[in-house]
């Protein structure tokens, strides 16, 4: 029963999926979860794998942007836009406070958006589209698309577990005070289990994505002394345009 809490909780964290969840979970639940973000992510990939194979081996459309763009809609619609907001509170903190980390906490704190967070969610969402419409091209399509939230949700377990907290409370704090490090284990297998069965291709965007994550979380963590869960928002988003774009740079060069 505790597992399908976790699971449950996993869902209810990182996307807008109804699940039937309470309102409430013991801390304990809470860390135990995190073993699970892989598998939400895996989730989110049926998703565009199943538009993607709808559209184009289904109805037999050719690749085209429009489809990459709404694959990226699909995307930001199933995760309630959450992971594009921690984006932009991070891109506003760390570029509006002047080095400041309380300055910077506040900004991120701030519902309001700046010209940092503006212009970095539409330089991501411009690299996500356009490498999102190469990988359509390639012929491990549907691989691709499963592996990439999960490659990305992967790294913001090692942030979780073994990086610290920026603020004292909150929903970032219970998650990494109850999450210990065989909960990255756990997630590290059922990733490599996956990926060994979605094809070794990926290992090598998975590499990518997870050394984004990790520079990422560092450089964030240096600045606020600790992260937060815009952070791990932010990572899984530049990890997930990395892996895309470990694909698609190669697709293009071969013409």
């Amino acid at each position: 029963m505790i597992l399908l809490q976790a699971v449950l909780c996993a869902v209810a964290f990182l996307t807008r999926v109804p699940v039937p969840s309470r309102s409430t979970l013991p801390p304990r639940v809470a860390g135990l979860s995190v073993a699970f973000f892989p598998v939400v992510g895996l989730l989110l990939g049926l998703f565009s794998a199943g538009a993607a194979w709808l559209l184009l081996d289904r109805l037999h459309w050719p690749p085209h942007p429009l489809w990459a763009l709404v694959l990226v809609a699909l995307q930001a619609f199933l995760t309630g836009a959450l992971h594009l907001d921690g984006l932009s509170d991070v891109a506003d903190g760390l570029g509006g406070s002047r080095g400041d980390r309380a300055r910077a906490l506040e900004i991120m704190k701030d519902p309001r958006i700046g010209a940092f967070g503006t212009v970095s969610l539409i330089l991501l969402l411009m690299a996500k589209v356009l490498a999102t419409h190469e990988v359509l091209r390639v012929p491990a399509r549907t691989a691709a698309l499963l592996a990439c939230p999960m490659a990305a949700r992967f790294g913001a377990v090692i942030l979780v577990v073994f990086f610290p907290c920026a603020r004292p409370t909150g929903l970032a704090r219970t998650f990494h005070d109850e999450s210990r490090w065989p909960m990255a284990l756990v997630a590290a297998g059922l990733t490599t289990v996956a990926l060994g069965l979605l094809g070794p291709d990926l290992f090598l965007p998975v590499g990518a994505s997870l050394l984004v994550a990790l520079g990422v979380g560092g450089w964030i963590a240096g600045r606020l002394g600790g992260l937060t869960g815009d952070a791990y928002g932010a990572a899984i988003e530049l990890g997930e345009v990395v892996f895309l774009l470990g694909l698609a740079v190669p697709s293009v060069r071969a013409g």
